[in-house]
């Protein structure tokens, strides 16, 4: 189902790559199979159904299916595909990463539908999964759109480690794939889609993991860290901030609640 490509070429490319590793692969799955994954996809009001969707300041009007038993055939064939040991090995041949592990529960994967007016700023992503002892190495995002125009927005966007200038920015068109290193400077993210875009943005993501912590880390443990373009200064200075402080409001009454529901079971 994949396309044949020349592995030291991507090699090179990745390794070489700026502002952080990355390759993007134009053709990557065999053109008729690509189309048939893309043309099993449900409109953004049946996924909506399906998957998590997002509303908040950093990401909104996006839809995410992760539970890969009701994803259709075309695209569970991909997903399988994409986690199999042939194709890890040439994964951890092109990145130079070592013992590439798939995830089997797509922790934040799969199926991806952002609808008209939807966004994703830019961020790195969360870096461990505590309860599986696993640590973030690859970003897989293979896009979907038969048709998509530029000024629709949608592009995913790869910037410098201050970000402060997008240096790579890619159309999400079919059949285009970009799997870059995950890491505390892989900051990246997606131009806002317009609301007069006539179709959802889809694609589907997978992420790879080792057991093994990348040479340079620190051990410090993060979620998703969110951070605002350069002209965002409405979004960085006030939305995206007063957006932290609520979760962290949330997360610190989910917290109270767990803790006096472990009292009471003590106490009778």
């Amino acid at each position: 189902m994949f396309q044949s490509h020349d592995r030291d070429t991507l090699r090179r490319q990745f390794l070489g790559a700026e502002p952080f590793p990355f390759v993007k692969i134009d053709n990557f799955l065999d053109p008729t199979f690509a189309s048939e994954v893309a043309a099993a996809y449900p409109s953004f009001e049946v996924a909506m159904e399906q998957g998590k969707t997002f509303a908040a300041i950093n990401e909104r009007r996006k839809v995410q299916i992760t539970d890969a038993s009701i994803f259709p055939e075309p695209v569970a064939q991909l997903n399988k595909l994409l986690a199999a040991s042939e194709f890890l090995t040439d994964l951890s041949y092109v990145t130079g990463i070592p013992n590439l592990l798939a995830d089997e529960r797509l922790s934040g994967g799969g199926m991806h539908l952002t609808g008209p007016g939807g966004r994703l700023d830019v961020h790195v992503d969360f870096n461990f999964i505590q309860d599986r002892k696993l640590h973030r190495r690859l970003n897989l995002l293979l896009y979907l759109n038969p048709i998509w125009q530029d000024s629709w927005g949608g592009h995913i966007e790869l910037w410098d480690s201050e970000v402060k200038q997008c240096q790579q920015a890619f159309a999400p068109t079919l059949n285009r794939c970009v799997i870059f290193e995950t890491s505390d400077i892989s900051f990246h993210g997606v131009v806002p889609v317009t609301p007069a875009a006539p179709c959802p943005r889809i694609s589907f993501a997978t992420y790879y993991y080792t057991r093994e912590p990348p040479a340079n880390w620190g051990g410090k443990v993060h979620s998703t860290i969110f951070k605002a373009r350069p002209h965002e200064r409405l979004r960085g200075y006030v939305l995206m901030p007063a957006a932290k402080m609520q979760r962290s409001l949330v997360a610190g009454i989910r917290k109270t609640k767990q803790v006096m529901k472990r009292l009471i079971a003590r106490i009778g």
